[in-house]
């Protein structure tokens, strides 16, 4: 696994266009970058739009991350030091996604999350989340895609906290917190 991660860190971040790729030298800190915009509601189902009704409804980093299946570069994201009570959904279709009961700092550069929500240990039926096999670089790599609208969220690792050893490592991007009800 360390030999995976290795070959990750040394592969060259595509920018998200108008963006320069930029981070952080390591660990948890604040980002002072501004959320994701609101993606609005949607008037037909999410699968059935087309790519310029999906760049009309996203920003450029949005439709780069979950539609062209990007990343965002490590320690740059809104959310990864987010510790507020409440829901992360699908920046595309809203779908409930992660609870922030869940998120944990891996010190990956990503929100981390040890299991999805509506999941019940390691069945996923309820789950907002699907699994995919990725093996766009030369290596098998599950990525974590929407139920609802499979829009890209990030992938998930072997190497999480227990009980489910877990880690979703997630996109801020492809998120929308919503604070819990106080």
């Amino acid at each position: 696994m360390a030999r995976v991660l290795r070959a990750l860190w040394a592969l060259p971040l595509r920018a998200a266009p108008g963006r320069s790729v930029w981070g952080r030298a390591a660990g948890c800190s604040l980002s002072s970058r501004a959320r994701p915009r609101d993606a609005g509601s949607l008037t037909k189902p999410e699968r059935a739009l087309s790519e310029s009704e999906w760049r009309k409804k996203l920003t450029p980093e949005q439709f780069y991350v979950t539609r062209e299946k990007g990343t965002e570069p490590p320690f740059s994201g809104s959310y990864l030091d987010n510790k507020e009570p409440g829901m992360y959904h699908c920046v595309c279709c809203d779908s409930p996604l992660f609870s922030s009961e869940k998120k944990f700092c891996s010190g990956s550069g990503w929100p981390s999350f040890s299991e999805a929500h509506g999941a019940a240990g390691s069945d996923e039926t309820n789950a907002g989340v699907l699994r995919r096999l990725d093996t766009s670089l030369g290596l098998a790599r599950t990525e974590v895609v929407c139920k609802q609208c499979e829009a890209h969220l990030g992938h998930v690792f072997p190497d999480g906290p227990g009980p489910t050893g877990q880690r979703f490592c997630i996109n801020s991007v492809a998120l929308r917190f919503k604070p819990a009800q106080r």
